[in-house]
């Protein structure tokens, strides 16, 4: 699955190249930040704030109605999502419970996204494709403040859904040289953890989210 996703990339850059001279062809590169949190059925939604991590990659846009009004935009992201633990305790038992620390989720992401730009302002909005790389651990959990679970490793994905089904939609600005900042907000479709997942029981019904805020550049089509 890497191989394929490492080879969707080069794919992007090689159409880029070979129909740079083509009408309404335009490649480009694009980088920004996430910030990212669990949504779904959670057991214990407050125990989860928002994570910063980061993406970036290319982007393809092909234009199909007007001189860039309507265009569809592919795109292949590095993308880091995950949560962080909240800075608080719970009782259970009489016992005072709490984890800290965070986790982290590599992603590969491949939006496919209709977009409309008018003026320079522009709407997205379309399917998107999520491979999950790894998930890395660095967390804590203590009982009455000893140490229990202590975690700083790359968990194994056997029990979770690394190919995700999900969403993206967007809005920003585009200046006719091709700068672009805009702000983006991905959903999933797809459940985190499979059925039997061994992991925090919290997040099996767990789901990814993420808003996004990025700059790019888009090369001029010839």
């Amino acid at each position: 699955m890497k191989k394929s996703l490492l080879a969707a990339a080069a794919l992007l850059a090689t159409v880029a190249v070979t129909e740079s001279k083509a009408q309404g062809v335009r490649f480009g590169l694009k980088a920004g930040g996430n910030l990212s949190n669990l949504s779904g059925d959670l057991t214990d939604e407050d125990r989860y704030e928002n994570k910063f991590g980061f993406h970036g990659g290319a982007m393809l846009n092909i234009g199909l109605v007007g001189d860039g009004f309507l265009s569809v935009q592919p795109e292949v992201l590095f993308s880091q999502k995950g949560f962080q633990y909240a800075d608080s305790e719970f009782n259970i038992g009489g016992n005072k419970l709490k984890y800290e620390g965070d986790r982290t989720y590599n992603y590969i992401d491949v939006p496919v996204l209709l977009k409309v730009n008018a003026d320079g302002f522009y709407f997205e909005a379309g399917p998107q494709y999520s491979y999950l790389l790894k998930v890395k651990d660095d967390s804590k959990f203590s009982v009455n403040g000893a140490t229990a679970v202590q975690r700083n490793n790359t968990e194994n994905l056997d029990n979770v859904n690394r190919n995700e089904i999900g969403y993206a939609a967007g809005l920003g600005y585009q200046a006719n040289n091709g700068l672009m900042i805009g702000i983006r907000y991905n959903g999933s479709f797809t459940d985190f953890a499979k059925d039997g997942y061994t992991g925090d029981s919290d997040v099996r019904n767990a789901r990814n989210q993420v808003f996004q805020a990025s700059v790019g550049f888009l090369l001029p089509g010839r």
